[in-house]
């Protein structure tokens, strides 16, 4: 069964969409196939998977994890609808500081990549989501790190005003301020 890759605005940011066969029992997916994902440049192997439940009004991140342990994100969304945002902080990149956003329903089978170098996050637009991500490092405590959701200098739509937060979260700093060790080569 083929996935579909598709380059966004921020070319390392990788839309894909993948088959589902629908029955009366209900329907079969692939979520992963090593084979096309590294024919396409996805390389990295995924080592943990994270799943998410959230209600409406959750906002998650902006999150990121640090050099030696930095995670690539394969994000899909098994119930709902999410608003799922990466954010280029690579210093030295031309489009370091920029964010792409795209709204992930679970009914549409998309994921979308996010490499290491990128700020994660995402927003709930349905009464609840389960979100699953896999990803190319374990988590790591010390190096885990963040961005403020609503950093002026990034600029991000988020299509709700008033989200609901951890504290975590809301305490993070904005992008200039951030702890980062990524570089362009």
């Amino acid at each position: 069964m083929p996935f579909k890759f598709h380059r966004l605005e921020i070319p390392d940011l990788i839309l894909i969409e993948g088959q589902r066969f629908d029955d009366d029992r209900g329907f079969f997916a692939e979520t992963y196939k090593m084979s096309q994902f590294v024919s396409y440049g996805i390389s990295s192997p995924f080592v943990q998977d994270n799943w998410s439940h959230s209600i409406r009004g959750v906002l998650r991140g902006l999150h990121y994890q640090k050099h030696p342990k930095a995670q690539g994100k394969l994000v899909m969304v098994l119930r709902g609808q999410i608003f799922d945002v990466a954010v280029d902080i690579r210093k030295g990149s031309p489009t370091y500081g920029q964010w792409t956003g795209v709204t992930l329903k679970a009914e549409e089978f998309r994921m979308l990549y996010v490499p290491p170098g990128f700020a994660h996050g995402f927003c709930v637009l349905s009464n609840e989501a389960d979100v699953l991500y896999k990803v190319t490092a374990e988590y790591s405590p010390e190096l885990d790190r963040g961005i403020i959701w609503n950093d002026p200098e990034i600029g991000i739509r988020w299509p709700i005003a008033d989200p609901l937060l951890s504290i975590k979260d809301a305490q993070l700093p904005p992008l200039r301020d951030a702890d980062n060790n990524f570089l362009v080569d």
